[in-house]
C-alpha cells in the first residue's frame, strides 16, 4: 500500500515560515529503522508517524538522526493532517499516546491548541563551557526534563548568537533553550533552540520548548498567559498558556507537500 506523507509548516499562518515537518499516517506499524531511514530521507528536524487506534492515535517522532520524546510542531502538523484528511471530524479533539503521555490537540478557531506537560527548569550553577559554547554572558541558568534553559540579557543577544554547535553537541540535554524578554510589545519573550546532539543545529520553532519557558517566563512576568516568539531564520508565534501541570501551546499550520511513500 502506498502510504501518503504531508509536509506541513507548523506555527506559522503561511507557506515556508514556521517549522517543517512531515506527517506520515500508517496503516500499520511500522519497525524502528524503517522509521528512522524516512526520517533521513525527509531531512527536515522532524517526521511524524502516527498508528490508528480505538482511542486515538499512536504518536512517535524522528529527527534525521535519532527519535524523541516530544515534539510540539511535528504534533500540531499531526492535528492538521488529521483534520485536512477527514480523519477525524472537525469539532473532535485529537488524542495522542506517546512516550510523554497523553497529549491532546482541538481546534480553536483558525489555530490549534496543544495539551503539553509543564517542564518547570530548576536552577542550576553557573555552566562556564555552556556559556562559551554559545558566546554569551547568561544570567540566568536552568534544566527541565528535556533541555537546558538559558536567559540572557537582551533580545539582541538572542538574536545575534551564532553557537559553536560542536561544542553544544556534547551536552547531555536534548537541547540548549536561549531567552530574553522582548523588546518587541507584542510578544512577552523570544528564544532561540539549539539541538546538535538530536542531530538539528537549530530548530525553527520548537514547540515542546515551551513546555519550559512558559513557566519560566509565568514566574518572571506574574502571568499565566504568554506570546513567545521563536528568532530563527525562519520565525514563529506561539501562544502559551500555564495551567499548573499542563502547558496549552497554541500556534496555526499550512501544508505544502504531498507526497507518496513507495517503499
Amino acid at each position: 500500500m502506498r502510504l501518503t506523507i504531508t509536509q506541513v509548516d507548523a506555527f506559522t499562518d503561511r507557506p515556508f515560515a514556521g517549522n517543517p515537518a512531515a506527517v506520515c499516517v500508517l496503516d500499520r506499524p511500522r519497525d524502528d529503522a524503517w522509521m528512522q531511514n524516512v526520517a533521513a530521507e525527509m531531512n527536515l528536524a522532524e517526521t511524524a508517524f502516527l498508528v490508528q487506534r480505538d482511542d486515538g492515535f499512536d504518536l512517535r517522532w524522528f529527527t534525521p538522526a535519532v527519535e524523541v520524546n516530544l515534539c510540539g510542531h511535528a504534533t500540531l502538523a499531526s492535528a492538521h493532517v488529521l483534520w485536512e484528511r477527514e480523519l477525524i471530524r472537525a469539532d473532535d479533539t485529537a488524542h495522542f499516546h506517546t512516550h510523554s503521555g497523553l497529549l491532546s490537540a482541538s481546534r480553536r478557531g483558525d489555530s490549534i491548541e496543544l495539551d503539553f506537560p509543564t517542564d518547570p527548569p530548576e536552577r542550576v550553577d553557573a555552566i562556564p563551557r555552556l556559556a562559551e559554547a554559545l558566546g554569551v554572558s547568561p544570567i540566568y541558568f536552568g534544566k527541565g526534563r528535556e533541555d537546558y534553559i538559558v536567559e540572557v540579557e537582551s533580545e539582541q543577544t538572542v538574536r545575534a548568537l551564532a553557537p559553536d554547535f560542536r561544542a553544544l553537541g556534547a551536552f547531555s540535554a536534548r537541547g540548549i533553550i536561549v531567552t530574553a524578554r522582548s523588546d518587541d510589545e507584542r510578544f512577552d519573550f523570544v528564544s532561540r533552540f539549539f539541538a546538535p546532539a538530536s542531530g538539528i543545529d537549530e530548530d525553527p520553532v520548537t514547540g515542546s520548548a515551551h513546555c519550559t519557558l512558559c513557566p519560566h517566563w509565568a514566574a518572571r512576568l506574574s502571568r499565566e498567559k504568554l506570546v513567545g516568539f521563536q528568532s530563527s531564520r525562519r520565525g514563529g508565534i506561539v501562544h502559551v498558556e500555564l495551567k499548573g501541570e499542563r502547558t496549552l501551546i497554541r500556534g496555526q499550520a499550512v501544508t505544502v507537500l504531498r507526497a507518496e511513500l513507495l517503499c
